[in-house]
């Protein structure tokens, strides 16, 4: 692998070459996860660009803030799929990949010619990673999926009025899709380990909906996990409209006084070992549990007497967890993430100076890069990809005029 198709070139996945059909969050999350392992990641683009590009605010045309934070690492070609030759060098493309991956509808990379059996007799050992919204053995496989979509069919809406919203609501990050980009991340590593034994490529399906089940359900079953029932749906904790950051006597403080040994320092601390500590709603965990919103009441009622800083100190002390509320700007600026190089500043070749975010693991024998190739303008390396594949400079150049590609200067 040369210096130019290799921009992250450090960590567990160095070697790996990724063909990212992917737009929006969930896939674009994804392939920058394996981009910041290492893994060389070909980020294919249609003539209008990634959606997210167009998402403001931003400095200059297409190059959105979404869009920055989730293709940093990548290299951008802009293929017409729907050209013949197009599409024809996607596949010329796959040929020289590990893994495929997309979040095309499977209908639609079928008509394309881009499905698993398609790309398979150009290469036998790739990894055909289909993103998409439903199982597709199931009545709803061929539905468009997006994640107000999925949050909705998988019951946060119905979650959200149930813990005390006016009225059902959507969570106000892209959850969906950022859950089945995690998916898709093991599942792609997963299947890289497979192969490494086997010598065998294979298709894998992620759906959202599926994924989003299993999330919600793991903490929501309840009753219902039993048959015949035992109750209702929900976790009563995570339910309870008191399970929010407690007003203290001059700001806001998260606390989560959550096992017996902390419940004991707490009520040490504030002078209730003889008072509330003998309480039966508080003396276990399950009758904590039974009177979770009369508990959690009690808490705010209690954090009101005290200040931030003084509730602070003394929670500390008593080592009960506790977090201050944060707002966005405040993490940029959080002295854990400054001093762990997660967040830091970096130039953008034309963006100008912006924020930046690492990978969140540590690793011991293959650390990834701490500094990535920044967010790529649209078909920026459309030439280069190309020519790599065995595209002579004058068949790129046919390529353009036919309306197969746009490189960053003929678009510009």
């Amino acid at each position: 692998m040369t210096a130019t198709s290799a921009p992250n070139a450090a960590g567990p996945l160095v070697g790996v070459k990724i063909l990212d059909l992917t737009s929006v969050v969930m896939g674009p999350f994804a392939t920058q996860i394996l981009a910041q392992l290492g893994a060389e990641v070909i980020k294919v683009e249609s003539p209008e660009g990634d959606n997210m590009r167009h998402v403001g605010p931003m400095n200059n045309p297409g190059m959105g803030h979404i869009f920055l934070n989730a293709n940093a690492g990548k290299r951008s070609i802009v293929l017409n799929l729907k050209h013949p030759q197009g599409c024809e060098a996607a596949l010329k493309l796959a040929e020289g990949c590990d893994v495929f991956i997309s979040n095309v509808r499977p209908q639609a990379l079928v008509r394309l010619g881009l499905d698993f059996e398609s790309v398979r007799k150009r290469n036998p050992r790739i990894i055909h990673v289909s993103c998409c919204g439903f199982d597709q053995d199931g009545p709803d496989a061929a539905r468009p999926a997006y994640d107000d979509l999925i949050q909705g069919a998988t019951g946060v809406p119905w979650l959200m009025k149930q813990y005390g919203m006016p009225e059902p609501a959507y969570a106000p990050t892209t959850l969906a899709d950022r859950l089945t980009g995690l998916h898709t991340v093991y599942a792609v590593t997963a299947a890289l380990f497979a192969r490494s034994q086997s010598g065998v490529g294979q298709s894998i399906v992620v759906p959202m909906f599926e994924a989003m089940a299993q999330f919600i359900l793991g903490d929501h079953m309840a009753g219902l996990s039993f048959e015949p029932p035992i109750g209702q749906p929900g976790y009563a904790r995570l339910l309870t409209p008191n399970r929010k950051p407690y007003l203290t006597s001059d700001g806001m403080l998260c606390v989560l006084i959550y096992n017996d040994k902390h419940w004991k320092s707490f009520f040490e601390a504030i002078g209730e070992s003889e008072g509330l500590a003998r309480d039966p709603r508080f003396i276990t965990h399950s009758a904590r549990a039974v009177h979770i919103d009369e508990v959690y009441a009690q808490v705010a009622h209690i954090l009101r007497t005290r200040s931030t800083a003084q509730w602070q100190l003394l929670l500390d002390a008593a080592d009960v967890p506790n977090m201050p509320m944060n707002t966005p700007e405040d993490l940029l600026s959080n002295s854990q993430l400054r001093a762990t190089g997660f967040v830091s500043q970096t130039v953008h070749p034309s963006e100008g100076p912006i924020h930046s975010l690492a990978h969140p693991t540590k690793w011991s024998e293959t650390p990834p890069a701490r500094r990535f190739s920044p967010a790529p303008r649209l078909g920026e390396h459309t030439r280069d990809v190309l020519g790599e594949a065995g595209y002579a400079p004058e068949a790129i150049d046919d390529l353009i005029t036919q309306g197969a590609c746009r490189t960053f200067e003929e678009k510009d």
